[in-house]
């Protein structure tokens, strides 16, 4: 009987959350018909069915996170049903013994000899960077995956015990951590501990009370969904890597303006979406990174890579529900129409969640637009390992001074906007993004973009 497994979504991805089910056990589905949904640290897809068949079993859960390879649900296809003589199987079912396939069974746990015989190469990245970030080695957890290898949920296990004795809490914790959790009414195991391998510190404790009153209010707890937590990581880590700069540049529209107004009606009409100013700074920024390659680069070991090629990542948010970039390829090949063409194409892919990782991988340089909600000024994030990120934000009609007709200055009504460059201070110079921004706004002020609508 054919399996359904996790796949593998790149080559640095070790795991993957089911977020949900499309099919339920006994349905009928033909192959290449969408059949779960599966959230990774790279991208949300919708996985297709490798074949035809009828839904027999579902081993994993909505909400549980597998590593690749791993066996999800169970097809059988035989068009008669011939080979389905089992029952349907549904993790929470009931078994012939009348045990529930989900009632928690004694795990067999093997200690993966992780120092001894070489065992970390066995590790996934996952693993392996959740080891570091908490100074274990592996022979210091219990796998309870496929022959005892560790799983992220072993770490997070063994960092955090689901439950604590009270005699163990007087070697763990230190006596005003004794006291408040006495004062709260909470045991230790309610609390979940940030400090050195996992101990339970003054701040969670008023944490954990914070919550419970929080919940007592009946105000709502919403869980992270596995794409704000991973972009939650991503965001710290980021923080945490480079030396965030901000610098600031007034851009004259009023050129972009008038391409608008020009054209906008006939863009829409052809292309059925309107003409907004996204593709003008995205062109522009292409452009001025071919004059300032060093912002189109990477950080490695001790190193600036320099890429040859301007991947522009888009930054597109998923109705609040996260944040995902994917990648316009070889951004620098693009007429202002092809580009947005492109970028529609690639935010309507991220929000019904059928990019693919070719989609969401290998960007150089990333663009972020708050200014369609009338932003002033946005101060991004470094998406990692690059080294800068252009913030876009509102445009708006302003009084400026103008030269005129014989070099007087007059007074005029433009479009005026402000675009904001967070740079890498550890590589990028701060002469050198200026002359970048002040690049990007004098193709944007001067460029005649009508033949290239």
């Amino acid at each position: 009987m054919p399996k359904v497994t996790m796949p593998q979504l790149g080559e640095t991805v070790a795991e993957g959350t089911v977020t949900k089910w499309f099919k339920d056990v006994g349905e009928t589905l033909d192959k290449g018909e969408a059949l779960f949904e599966v959230s990774t640290d790279k991208v949300d897809t919708e996985i297709p069915a490798p074949v035809g068949g009828t839904l027999t079993a579902i081993l994993v859960p909505a909400g549980q996170t597998v590593e690749v390879g791993a066996t999800l649900a169970l097809i059988d296809e035989d068009p008669d049903g011939a080979a389905g003589t089992a029952p349907a199987t549904r993790l929470g079912a009931e078994d012939d013994s009348g045990t529930r396939a989900d009632e928690p069974r004694a795990p067999r746990t093997t200690r993966v000899p992780g120092v001894v015989d070489g065992g970390a190469a066995r590790l996934s990245p996952v693993v392996r960077r959740l080891l570091a970030e908490r100074h274990l080695e592996p022979g210091d957890v219990v796998g309870t995956g496929p022959g005892g290898r560790i799983t992220r949920e072993d770490v997070l296990a063994h960092v955090t015990p689901a439950s604590t004795s009270t005699a163990d809490e007087s070697t763990t914790v230190s006596p005003v951590v004794r006291r408040l959790l006495r004062e709260h009414g909470l045991r230790l195991g309610d609390v979940t501990g940030t400090g050195p391998g996992g101990r339970v510190q003054r701040r969670d404790v008023e944490a954990a009370a914070a919550g419970r009153s929080t919940e007592s209010r009946g105000d709502e707890v919403v869980a992270f969904s596995t794409i704000r937590r991973l972009t939650a990581e991503h965001m710290v880590r980021s923080k945490a890597t480079s030396a965030h700069t901000l610098m600031v540049r007034e851009v004259d529209y009023e050129n972009v303006e008038r391409a608008r107004r020009r054209y906008g009606s006939s863009f829409k009409e052809r292309e059925g979406y309107s003409l907004t100013y996204l593709p003008f700074n995205a062109v522009a920024a292409v452009r001025a990174l071919g004059e300032f390659p060093h912002l189109n680069a990477s950080v490695g070991d001790d190193a600036l890579v320099v890429h040859a090629t301007v991947n522009l990542g888009i930054a597109v948010d998923l109705d609040g529900q996260g944040l995902v970039v994917p990648v316009v390829r070889d951004a620098a090949s693009l007429s202002l129409r092809e580009m947005a063409q492109r970028v529609r194409t690639l935010a309507t892919g991220a929000r019904s969640k059928r990019l693919t990782l070719d989609d969401m991988t290998h960007g150089t340089f990333t663009i972020t637009n708050p200014g369609p909600y009338g932003t002033l000024l946005t101060g991004a994030i470094i998406n990692q390992p690059q080294v800068a990120i252009l913030a876009t934000d509102g445009v708006s009609r302003k009084p400026v001074v103008v030269a005129g007709p014989d070099g007087e200055e007059l007074i005029a009504i433009h479009s005026i906007g402000l675009v904001a460059l967070t740079f890498d201070h550890r590589v990028i110079d701060g002469a050198y993004a200026a002359r970048f921004l002040a690049r990007l706004a004098e193709i944007l002020q001067t460029r005649d973009w009508s033949s290239e609508l």
